[in-house]
């Protein structure tokens, strides 16, 4: 009897622990995100990321760089509901400039953005707002309050300046393996 019940106490916390762990497993991973609602909000994002970011650079005051900003987007989280869409990204933007054949990186920032959206008949969609966490003492409150656990964790991770460097490249007519310098 003393077996018995032994057997049955073990069978009992060897279930509650594939419960708990499946539990936390599912809490960590990923929510999917809709690649066609993503591809139809993200040039959008982006391209109000670069506008907001214009007369904030160092670059922008030496004319003859003609210092432009781009921008780029990965969705953390993504949903929509009745023709409005709240996308939780992490956010990169840099300037960059030219001077001579070389790319100059004048000014950048990355950080995690809740942006809402909205479908407009016939036009896509509009960018309705933007909120983005503050300077210093609330930034990890603001990102734990405005994303779920796994958004939260990847609005941590860094963002590679890559594409944004090959598309300044492009835009100011250099070779792919012009250098970058600083401003």
């Amino acid at each position: 009897m003393t077996g018995l019940s032994v057997r049955g106490w073990a069978t009992g916390v060897g279930a509650v622990l594939v419960l708990v762990g499946t539990g936390v497993w599912a809490m960590g991973r990923p929510a999917e995100v809709d690649g066609r609602l993503w591809g139809e909000v993200r040039p959008v994002i982006e391209a109000r990321l670069a506008a907001d970011s214009r007369g904030s650079g160092y670059g922008e005051a030496e004319p003859g760089l003609g210092a432009r900003w781009f921008c780029q987007a990965e969705a953390l989280e993504l949903a929509e509901r009745d023709g409005r869409v709240r996308a939780g990204v992490n956010t990169l933007c840099m300037e960059y400039g030219v001077r001579g054949r070389a790319l100059v990186e004048c000014s950048g920032g990355s950080y995690p953005q809740v942006v809402l959206l909205e479908r407009r008949a016939g036009a896509g969609y509009r960018v309705v707002s933007r909120q983005e966490p503050p300077d210093g003492a609330g930034y990890a409150q603001w990102t734990e309050s405005h994303f779920g656990l796994f958004a939260e964790r990847g609005a941590q991770d860094p963002m590679s300046s890559t594409g944004l460097e090959a598309a300044a490249r492009t835009h100011f007519g250099l070779s792919k393996d012009a250098p970058i310098s600083p401003c």
